[in-house]
């Protein structure tokens, strides 16, 4: 039996414009509207590891604060936890849960985007110690 790899994702936004403009200005993601399906294309990078996705109008309630989370979550490797943390706050998220270490792997941390959905940051330090 052979492993499934998650090779696409997708974020269910209220406003996808404005989810639009917090990933390209939190992270840099280059997002691209295809008006026939009212859905957007994410681009995360340039090759390398990692996966693209897509963003699409959510079509129900959005999720509570507070409430328990209900999807898969997806994290982001990046270089500085901290300059992408203030980069996700600074484009309108905010802190789900703050930076903490996890010894032997690395810092982690979870932000809120604009439309209430929880995705994880990550920094790789096999060094890192409580």
């Amino acid at each position: 039996r052979l492993m499934a790899r998650v090779i696409h994702f997708e974020v269910h936004a209220e406003n996808p414009e404005r989810a639009a403009r917090f990933y390209e200005a939190a992270f840099g993601w280059r997002l691209q509207h295809i008006p026939a399906i009212d859905y957007w294309t994410i681009q995360t990078g340039d090759g390398g590891p990692g996966i693209d996705g897509g963003l699409i109008r959510r079509r129900g309630p959005a999720p509570q604060q507070g409430q328990a989370v209900n999807a898969f979550v997806c994290t982001l490797g990046v270089d500085d936890l901290d300059a992408s943390m203030k980069a996700g706050l600074d484009a309108g998220g905010t802190v789900a849960l703050p930076r903490m270490t996890v010894p032997g792997v690395g810092y982690v941390a979870y932000l809120v985007d604009t439309e209430g959905n929880i995705f994880g940051l990550h920094q790789s330090d096999p060094n890192a110690k409580m």
